[in-house]
């Protein structure tokens, strides 16, 4: 996070450099999210209602970063070739111009850990087709190229094999007074040589029957729906197992982050999520759900709440406010 702050810095004020490329250093993925491990350890080492410092420090960087990102004045490309999860959703989708290739894979799945997807997802999934950002919230399910498109995580479909050719089209180029406009002409070329091979979304073609689990409203309806369905497709099945293994109180935030922010400016929603953040940080589903999956393996997480039924309007409140006095606000730096 911090390297990329001082890249930026210099991307900004260097008149001479146009656009910024941004992606992953590894063939696998983009960024499959943030060191929840080394969260994991700032949580435990702290006394039970104190702020874990770490996990303080990361939210805060990572969310103002994330803001940067979204308000970054010259064209930023995003290469979301591989997983992108997580965080590294946070930092592709905040970009001006967000590509997907065949081998893209986005996810949120916070739900496994007892966290809830933050950096900017109150944003975002307020932002797409009807219901299908709960869906997601809920479920952890995994996106293709065009399941993020359709979405709104991104804007290009265009095969991994063009990267070059786009890289050494962006070098060429004869950039006019509308650079962005130059950007999205480039990479609306190497799409165009890729439109054969778009993917089919599986949101789109399982768009009804997620209406169906949501058609009742309120969460304690949800939660039986999305419990007892028989889903109709394979990847309806994935959401579900990932949806079972859930944290309850991770449903709650998911209903109650979309419902607040949906009036909210982008820089009230991260200021929303770093008070989020910190709290489960301090909850102890967070930790307990990543004890359970990345330390002892175990799979078995103890949540602290079994049921959604069991969480009271009190604790759920507990969540959005500030465990410090005074206001951390998000500054582009």
């Amino acid at each position: 996070i911090d390297a990329m702050q001082e890249i930026l810095d210099v991307c900004e004020s260097n008149v001479a450099i146009k656009a910024v490329f941004l992606e992953g250093s590894g063939g696998k993925a983009f960024c499959a999210g943030g060191d929840v491990v080394g969260l994991y350890h700032s949580m435990k080492e702290t006394e039970k209602d104190a702020v874990p410092e770490m996990a303080s420090q990361f939210f805060t960087k990572e969310y103002k970063l994330d803001y940067r990102l979204h308000n970054f004045p010259k064209p930023l490309i995003s290469w979301g070739n591989g997983f992108v999860m997580g965080g590294g959703i946070g930092l592709a989708a905040a970009c001006s111009h967000r590509v997907v290739t065949e081998n893209s894979m986005y996810a949120m799945p916070e739900v496994t850990i007892g966290l809830y997807p933050d950096v900017g997802a109150s944003w975002f999934f307020n932002r797409m087709p009807n219901n299908i950002g709960m869906y997601l919230g809920v479920t952890g399910s995994r996106l293709n190229a065009s399941d993020a498109i359709y979405t709104k995580l991104a804007d290009f479909f265009v095969l991994n094999e063009f990267k070059e050719n786009l890289l050494n089209d962006l070098i060429q180029c004869a950039w006019s007074n509308d650079v962005h406009t130059d950007v999205h002409n480039l990479i609306q070329t190497q799409a165009e040589l890729s439109e054969d091979e778009t993917p089919v979304s599986q949101v789109r073609e399982n768009y009804d029957e997620i209406q169906y689990l949501f058609q009742h409203g309120g969460l304690e309806a949800i939660v039986h729906n999305l419990t007892n369905v028989e889903p109709k497709s394979k990847w309806l099945s994935f959401g579900q197992k990932g949806f079972l293994k859930g944290c309850p109180m991770t449903y709650a935030l998911v209903y109650e982050q979309i419902k607040r922010a949906k009036h909210m400016s982008l820089k009230q929603v991260f200021e929303m999520e770093l008070i989020m953040s910190t709290r489960c940080a301090m909850n102890g589903d967070l930790q307990e759900g990543v004890r359970a999956l990345l330390i002892d393996k175990d799979g078995k997480p103890n949540w602290s709440v079994k049921s959604v039924k069991d969480i009271t309007k009190d604790k759920l409140e507990e969540f959005f406010q500030a465990p410090w006095q005074g206001e951390i606000t998000m500054s582009e730096k």
